[in-house]
């Protein structure tokens, strides 16, 4: 499908039928990750047909007489889906598709060459269809996601060689990528060490018109070339040789900033037909997602501006996302059917052009603006998270020695949420190393006061040194960012070691006003009232939390603070339940075990909970009540009700 559709068995070409929809339904079946219902398929390849069925029926033939034989039925129907069954073929779009998620950084160099082999044209070249709007907008996607993948293909195969095989990858990217500033500056780079002075010369110049043809800044191509000129001397090597290419970052940085994430989210478009010329949903959504996401203060976001100015100009999200230079780009498109509102997103990592997250949310449209305001907030959460998960499995890969203050932070994440003291210990280390090499870096601040909470609250060290360690660290973050909603947060967490709880509520309410999105301000609110508070509101707070953020590393807190307010409302079995599921998460602390063993006490089931707490004295011999409470601030009532239950098991 990369070039001119055809299909061969055997070595030799199949012949196809004449008509374009058998090989665009064929095309458009052997993508699909599952069956597509005939519905689907008759509104995809026929906008108004007679006997759109009927159509089908016939198409589906043809392709029974490509693909099936006597002894294996490619073509199935199951009720009313239909699919195909490509398992032991070979498809040449599938096959980029599954390295490309797989992660082209860490292919051979004579896979990625093999897999760059394939390109012979654009996806489907020639197969557009008129009258068929649905398949002309999947076909231009199509064809700018596998423009994406060729491009991250051979930017990785530029990294990977040398010699003039780099060079002839280099010129390929950037000639598929005309818009990357990346590529232009790793070419120029290569053609000066080489000693090619006019070459690079000639290139610039082409470059600085297009740029300039397109309204963009060529003055940093024009850096990069000088600094070559500069570096490759009287006495430069014949040999193309390529350098490491630099960190990807916003192009409004510049080389001497600490660097963080960048994302572009890119203008969401409305596929719905016969809408209003005037509605303005889509552009709407997209500002809001621009500005919560800036909000959360954890990652550089692009301004609307300047994604709509590269929308109009009909660039791809991918072409975007190369073009601002950017780590990661969102994309979306919104369609309302009925009195459903149905928005699908994606996240892509720019360089690689995997796809990190997808998922489309259907929603009822009673209450269009809540409604909206509902899918914003999912958005946002869930794009925040997928990046930090991402950004700290890369830190944990790289040296420790060749960190910069983004990566060490996000190493210290990785081992802050592992809950053990060993981890904490490691996570302390980095964190320190992050504010070390930019001391202006308000969310290590929070890592490290994070830190010495878990020191505290696991009694692990010495409290009362801990405590204040966790507030200095907090009050530099506030100092650094007030309104960053992760400096409020570890505020919070160190007023309420300190005893003072209104204070601590306070500071808490304050992330959650400034970023409405950040989860983990919604879980400290639970945790706190769900000891001496209000239980109902650290309920709400808690499955808001989750809402906001389903696989958050946190998730054990999230149900075990649900957990203590059940038993605050006396609901002994459904603080079992909670409790339980909270035990059941890998990350889980001993306190988080103790919460279920004593919530199982209570609601009865003192088999459950001795089993529980004799897993618990295998790695904390004599863990018992006093070092429960020791850790949590319960109110007399409280205290009652976790001391009757260690009475129960004991």
């Amino acid at each position: 499908m990369l070039g001119n559709f055809r299909v061969s068995r055997d070595g030799r070409d199949v012949t196809l039928p004449a008509s374009r929809k058998v090989r665009a339904l064929l095309a458009y079946l052997a993508l699909a990750p599952r069956g597509v219902t005939r519905g689907r398929l008759c509104e995809l390849l026929w906008e108004v047909p007679n006997d759109p069925r009927g159509e089908l029926r016939w198409c589906l033939s043809k392709l029974r007489g490509i693909l099936d034989e006597p002894d294996r039925k490619r073509v199935q129907t199951r009720g009313n889906a239909i699919g195909l069954d490509l398992s032991d073929c070979f498809v040449d779009a599938v096959e980029i598709g599954r390295l490309t998620q797989e992660g082209i950084q860490t292919i051979e160099p004579d896979r990625l060459k093999e897999a760059s082999e394939y390109f012979a044209g654009d996806f489907l070249e020639g197969l557009e269809i008129e009258r068929s709007p649905q398949f002309s907008t999947w076909l231009v996607a199509q064809r700018h996601r596998f423009r994406a993948c060729h491009t991250a293909l051979l930017e990785h195969l530029a990294e990977s060689v040398s010699g003039e095989e780099a060079l002839g990858y280099l010129e390929k990217w950037a000639q598929f990528a005309p818009f990357d500033r990346r590529a232009h500056e790793v070419l120029l780079n290569a053609l000066g060490r080489s000693g090619r002075i006019r070459e690079g010369e000639e290139h610039l110049a082409a470059t600085a018109r297009l740029f300039e043809a397109e309204g963009l800044d060529s003055k940093p191509i024009s850096d990069a070339w000088r600094a070559a000129r500069t570096g490759a001397g009287a006495a430069a090597s014949p040999a193309i040789a390529t350098t490491p290419l630099p960190p990807a970052g916003a192009v409004e940085t510049t080389a001497a900033a600490p660097r963080r994430a960048s994302i572009a989210v890119m203008p969401f478009v409305d596929r719905t037909t016969n809408r209003d010329a005037s509605d303005r949903t889509a552009s709407g959504l997209t500002r809001d997602v621009i500005t919560r996401l800036a909000k959360m203060r954890s990652a550089f976001v692009i301004a609307y501006a300047t994604v709509q100015a590269l929308h109009e100009r009909a660039m791809s999200p991918e072409e975007a996302g190369r073009t601002l230079n950017v780590d990661y780009v969102v994309s979306g498109a919104l369609l309302r059917q009925g009195n459903r509102l149905m928005v699908a997103v994606e996240l892509i990592e720019t360089r690689t052009a995997r796809i990190i997250w997808a998922e489309t949310f259907d929603n009822k449209l009673d209450e269009a603006l809540q409604v909206l305001d509902e899918v914003g907030n999912r958005i946002v959460a869930l794009i925040a998270s997928e990046v930090e998960t991402i950004e700290r499995n890369r830190a944990i890969l790289r040296p420790p020695n060749s960190l910069d203050a983004w990566a060490a932070h996000h190493r210290g994440l990785w081992h802050m949420y592992r809950f053990d003291r060993e981890n904490n210990q490691h996570a302390q280390h980095y964190f320190e190393l992050a504010v070390r090499l930019d001391p202006t870096f308000a969310r290590a601040y929070a890592g490290l006061s994070f830190t010495h909470f878990q020191n505290a609250f696991q009694g692990w060290t010495e409290r009362e040194k801990e405590v204040d360690e966790a507030f200095a660290a907090a009050g530099q973050s506030l100092m650094i960012d007030d309104h960053d909603p992760a400096a409020h947060w570890a505020m919070g967490r160190a007023l309420w070691l300190r005893g003072t709880q209104e204070k601590s509520l306070s500071e808490l309410e304050r992330a959650v006003d400034l970023s409405p999105n950040f989860a983990l301000g919604h879980y400290t609110l639970a945790f706190i009232h769900s000891q001496s508070g209000d239980p109902h509101a650290a309920i709400r707070y808690a499955d808001h939390s989750r809402h906001l953020s389903p696989f958050d590393p946190l998730l054990f807190g999230m149900l075990g603070t649900r957990a203590m307010a059940h038993i605050r409302l006396g609901q002994f079995e459904e603080a079992a339940e909670w409790a339980v599921r909270a035990s059941a998460r890998p990350n889980a602390h001993a306190h988080i075990s103790g919460i279920a063993a004593y919530c199982l006490a209570l609601a009865g089931r003192l088999e459950e909970a001795r089993v529980l707490m004799a897993s618990i004295r295998k790695t904390i011999p004599n863990y018992g009540i006093e070092d429960f409470l020791a850790a949590f601030r319960f109110a007399p009532d409280g205290v009652a009700l976790w001391c009757k239950a260690a009475k129960l098991i004991d």
